[in-house]
């Protein structure tokens, strides 16, 4: 017969009590989370109050990197600042460039040469693919999935090279300028030298793109460039695992979206066709066919289809740029000696160049006064420059509208209720990088 002993009875009892007792006892309790994503690199803190691993609410502190960027900026030439731009935005920094550059063009009433449009268009796809190959291989990583973080660097170091060629440097190049870019591109890519690890056979495979000019490489680029997508999406997009870190994550509504100023990737993800090289064509975007991916459901898993979606135009774009460039040549900058440097042959030859030359590199030039607004879809989102002029030769006010700053605020709203896990997904989705959040 199945009977409770009476004597362990009240014991049980008194258990069962003190459990339920240590139950309403457990309180919210509260997390600092981070740094946790590369790009925040030690500078974003959450402050998370947590209930178990759900998350109650999240307060991002985004301190701690601040360089003063516009104030910088408003102390020097206009001319002498284009290099503080790439720091903003560190993944694409040609894009930030192009928005500041077309501010003080806007200003002076000048326009860049058809050719220099053309590639800055060509530049800015470039940088496109850079960013989210930096974002699917860092967000791959946070997630677990290792595999995807060596595939995407392996053709983010091939267009580093077309970076450091065009610029000599391969993150900060200082490319664009008033009036055009800074030199035409290559006729001859640089090539792999032999070395233990490259040499014979394996050296011609790597060196078989860089026999031609740049355009040929990048031609090649491109044309090869869907295949290495369909890798990374082999190992992505209908991964398992991938899917249960990513779908119904961070949900984000389309209305909530636009009331948040959300833009890029993070609103084509909702749903919204919102895409300034369509709706504000600028440089040569009107000219080139493209499609404009958008998402259904506005998680983090539609919010890397649109991605990987993007790079794929952005390559069909790079093919359509190549075309146009080597069937059309001509001047690459304004032919101005007061916003563009005389040739080093000139300069040698003729003192007025030589002038010209000095005045521009330790003065600048003045820009006329009056204020604008300029805006270019960087790979985050919208990039603008609101630039004030008072007619001397340094910005009288500079202010940098970051697409990260808007996306980070949005964070406490879109990660309540979730678990711990699913910040870390969230941090991967807004691709942040703190140079232009903290400027």
């Amino acid at each position: 017969m199945n009977s409770i002993n009476p004597a362990i009875q009240p014991e049980g009892m008194l258990f069962a009590s003190n459990a339920a007792e240590a139950q309403k006892a457990i309180r919210n309790y509260t997390l600092n989370f981070g740094p946790q994503h590369p790009a925040a690199h030690g500078v974003l803190r959450l402050i998370l109050e947590m209930d178990g691993e759900v998350v109650q609410r999240a307060d991002p502190h985004i301190g701690l990197l601040h360089r003063g960027t516009e104030k910088l900026a408003e102390s020097k030439p206009f001319n002498q600042s284009i290099g503080y731009m790439d720091r903003l935005d560190y993944v694409s920094p040609m894009c930030n460039e192009h928005a500041y550059v077309r501010a003080i063009e806007t200003l002076m009433g000048i326009q860049a040469p058809v050719r220099a449009q053309w590639i800055r268009t060509m530049f800015d796809e470039i940088t496109r693919i850079l960013n989210h190959l930096m974002w699917i291989g860092s967000s791959g990583l946070d997630l677990g999935a290792m595999a995807v973080f060596l595939y995407a660097f392996r053709e983010r170091e091939e267009l580093m090279d077309v970076y450091e060629a065009v610029s000599g440097a391969r993150m900060h190049a200082t490319y664009y300028r008033p009036g055009g870019v800074y030199r035409d591109l290559p006729e001859q890519m640089s090539k792999y030298r032999e070395s233990p690890w490259r040499k014979g056979e394996k050296l011609k495979r790597f060196n078989e793109w860089r026999e031609g000019s740049m355009l040929d490489y990048l031609q090649a680029f491109a044309h090869d460039f869907p295949k290495r997508v369909d890798e990374y999406e082999t190992l992505l997009t209908d991964n398992r695992i991938w899917k249960q870190r990513t779908v119904g994550i961070g949900v984000i509504e389309p209305e909530k979206a636009l009331a948040w100023g959300m833009t890029g990737p993070m609103l084509r993800g909702s749903g919204v066709e919102w895409d300034l090289r369509r709706k504000r064509p600028y440089a040569s975007y009107s000219e080139i066919d493209f499609d404009i991916p958008v998402g259904t459901n506005g998680d983090c898993y539609d919010r890397y289809l649109v991605r990987v979606a993007e790079m794929r135009q952005s390559a069909r774009i790079i093919q359509q740029c190549v075309a146009w460039l080597k069937a059309n040549p001509g001047p690459v900058m304004l032919d101005n000696f007061k916003v563009a440097p005389p040739s080093r042959e000139e300069m040698k030859d003729d003192m007025e160049a030589l002038i010209h030359h000095f005045k521009l590199f330790s003065e600048g030039y003045c820009v006329p006064a009056g204020e604008t607004y300029c805006a270019v879809e960087a790979p985050k989102g919208e990039f603008g420059c609101y630039l004030v002029s008072d007619g001397a030769n340094k910005p009288f006010r500079v202010h940098l509208r970051a697409p990260g700053f808007a996306h980070l605020s949005s964070m406490d709203t879109v990660v309540r209720g979730h678990m711990l896990p699913d910040v870390v997904a969230m941090i991967g989705t807004y691709d942040v990088v703190f140079g232009e959040i903290d400027r």
